[in-house]
């Protein structure tokens, strides 16, 4: 296992991070806590989740396990996070999230998910920041993290808090274009930067077609490719990928076992390489999936891949996709009113409303 800085903290965080997101079967405590020590025993001491995966099941989940890497003697740090605002309501979060993960302070805590600047500004009105030093005094939390969705340039403002000791961001082969400005903001700050998405929901394993740039070998996985593609990113401090079985463990650690660092002049070579037509696909996070008309955006755009990654017959696919994994029709897209709400929230900042047009004028 690789170890790297996380920013000017003095942590050493393997290079390779655990995500409690995608478990298989949740409810298999046995199970999910064979994946984790399996994890830190192959090397990984970043363990990542949230409260609102599976409604708390993952941090409960993580609190055992920690609990049997710990009887093991093996080391591990902690994150998590938080969408709450305001000192009572991130009181007992914070409360809540110790008791579930079985531990007395968070090393890494993360202001969850900032989508775009009015975001950030309302929750910091809250007295947000105010609150997390707070908390970092009474040693609740070791230090403080932003969780940010923000690309280009836009990352900056959030940044100049100065208060913020690392950074969880998108970044993978298919989307690095568009947050290449916003990792070298973090970069040029020094700060942890912690790669979530590196197989970008799980498009690059499920399209390995499409990623044969990232090969150095005909016979190299493309998991192991996409992976390595990341790691040979210096200033990357962990890329945390979501495990949803024992065997996805195994062959991330296979690949880190395996890993010989390229060179720059390599990694710019596969940058090159890469197919801008990548650009622009649904990386599945539903933070879309509160529409006001009861759209289900994110099966919407789930289906709107396959239009992206079947140039041939994208139509074809798309609407088999609705049809035959979704059960619905194109034709209820047309209820979109064109508020915009899907749009601010889109991580990926995808043109939500004229791909649902697209989809509508199908089933007309």
């Amino acid at each position: 296992m690789l170890y790297r800085d996380y920013g000017k903290t003095g942590k050493k965080v393997s290079l390779l991070g655990f995500g409690g997101m995608r478990f298989a079967h949740i409810d298999d405590h046995d199970e999910c806590i064979r994946m984790m020590v399996r994890a830190a025993e192959g090397g990984v001491n970043y363990f990542d989740t949230a409260p609102g995966y599976f409604e708390t099941k993952s941090e409960s989940v993580f609190g055992e396990g920690l609990a049997e890497i710990k009887a093991r003697g093996l080391p591990y740090y902690t994150a998590t996070k938080t969408f709450k605002t305001t000192e009572a309501d991130l009181r007992k979060e914070i409360e809540g999230q110790l008791r579930r993960l079985n531990i007395d302070a968070v090393d890494f805590y993360h202001v969850w998910c900032i989508t775009s600047l009015d975001n950030w500004q309302a929750r910091k009105k809250d007295g947000i920041l105010h609150t997390l030093e707070k908390f970092r005094d009474e040693g609740l939390i070791r230090h403080i993290c932003v969780s940010s969705h923000l690309i280009q340039d836009e990352i900056e403002e959030l940044l100049m808090e100065g208060v913020f000791e690392g950074v969880l961001f998108g970044y993978s082969a298919y989307n690095f274009r568009t947050r290449e400005k916003a990792f070298n903001a973090i970069r040029n700050k020094k700060l942890g930067a912690v790669v979530m998405n590196p197989l970008g929901g799980g498009i690059i394993p499920q399209h390995p077609e499409l990623f044969e740039f990232l090969k150095e070998t005909p016979a190299e996985p493309v998991v192991g490719a996409a992976l390595r593609f990341l790691w040979d990113h210096r200033d990357i401090s962990v890329t945390l990928v979501g495990f949803a079985s024992l065997s996805d463990v195994d062959e991330a650690l296979a690949a880190m076992e395996t890993y010989h660092p390229s060179t720059e002049t390599a990694l710019a070579a596969k940058k090159e390489r890469a197919s801008l037509s990548l650009e622009g696909l649904c990386t599945g996070c539903a933070y879309c999936d509160d529409c006001p008309q009861n759209i289900p955006i994110p099966r919407y755009m789930d289906a709107y891949n396959q239009k992206l990654l079947s140039p041939s017959d994208g139509e074809k696919q798309l609407s088999q996709r609705l049809s035959m994994h979704w059960g619905i029709k194109p034709q209820t897209a047309a209820a979109c009113i064109q508020c915009g709400q899907c749009e601010s929230a889109c991580t990926q900042h995808l043109p939500i409303i004229r791909r649902l047009e697209e989809i509508a004028a199908m089933g007309a």
